[in-house]
C-alpha cells in the first residue's frame, strides 16, 4: 500500500451512508488514504486486513487472467465498502481509476466489534450480501447478452450510481469499460457511437454523458 497522505478520524454517521453508521456505532477509528491515478490500493492474494471505503474518486477492482487480459469485477464510487472477504487474503487487485481517497479500518477490529452486536454482524451480512448480488448480476451480464446490451446494461448502472442533473461524469475510459463488459475497447466504441446516432444518448466532452433515451436503454437491457 502506497498512500500519499493519511489522517485520522473516528467515523460518525452520515445520511444514508450505512458503513458510516455501523463504525460510529462500534466506535471504531479510521484512516484516510489519498492514491494517485492508476495507484494500487491491494494486490491480489495480499492479506486482507482492512475494509476500504471510497470516499472520494473511484476504484476497480479485476483479475488478470492467464492470457493476459484484465477482467475488471466492479468499480467503487463514492459511499461503496470494498475489501469485504470471505477468506484471509484478497480475490482481485484495486486500484485508483483517478486520484482517489478511501477510508479504512482493520478488518480485525471490525469482526471484533461484530462479535459482540448482533446489529452490527447484521449490518455487514447485508453489504456483503449487496456485493454477492452485484458479482451475479455480473456474471449473467457476461454470460448471455449481446455487446449493445452489456453496453446498455452499464450505462444504465451508472446513470444510477453517477448521475447528476441529468448527466454522468463516467471516471473510467473506455478500455475500463471493455475490461468491465467482457468487450473490446472497439466495440464499445463502436456501441456509444451508434447510440449517440439514434439519439439515445448524447456526448459532453470526453467521459460526460447524457441519457436522452432512457426507455430504449431498458429495452435493451430487458
Amino acid at each position: 500500500m502506497q498512500p500519499t497522505a493519511t489522517h485520522l478520524d473516528l467515523l460518525t454517521p452520515t445520511p444514508g451512508d450505512e458503513f458510516s453508521a455501523v463504525m460510529g456505532h462500534a466506535g471504531l477509528v479510521a484512516s484516510e488514504f489519498s492514491y494517485k491515478k492508476d495507484a494500487e490500493i491491494y494486490g491480489e492474494e495480499e492479506p486482507a486486513e482492512y475494509v476500504y471505503q471510497v470516499v472520494r474518486g473511484a476504484v476497480r477492482t479485476y483479475k488478470l487472467l492467464s492470457d493476459g487480459r484484465r477482467q475488471i469485477g466492479t468499480f467503487h464510487l463514492p459511499g461503496d465498502v470494498f475489501g469485504l472477504e470471505a477468506g484471509p487474503v484478497h480475490r482481485l487487485t484495486a486500484e485508483a481509476i483517478i486520484d482517489t481517497s478511501v477510508r479504512l479500518v482493520k478488518r480485525r477490529s471490525l469482526e471484533h466489534a461484530a462479535l459482540g452486536d448482533v446489529q452490527i454482524m447484521r449490518d455487514l451480512l447485508r453489504m456483503t450480501a449487496g456485493s454477492l448480488k452485484h458479482a451475479e448480476d455480473h456474471m449473467l451480464l457476461l454470460g448471455r447478452k449481446t455487446a449493445m446490451e452489456r453496453v446498455a446494461a452499464f450505462l444504465l448502472e451508472m446513470d444510477r450510481r453517477l448521475a447528476v442533473a441529468g448527466m454522468m461524469a463516467l471516471p473510467m475510459c473506455r478500455r475500463d469499460i471493455g475490461d468491465y463488459l467482457g468487450l473490446t475497447l472497439e466495440t464499445v466504441s463502436r456501441a456509444l457511437s451508434q447510440l449517440h446516432e439514434q439519439d439515445v444518448l448524447g456526448f459532453s466532452g470526453a467521459r460526460q454523458i447524457v441519457l436522452r433515451n432512457r426507455q430504449r436503454l431498458r429495452s435493451m437491457d430487458a
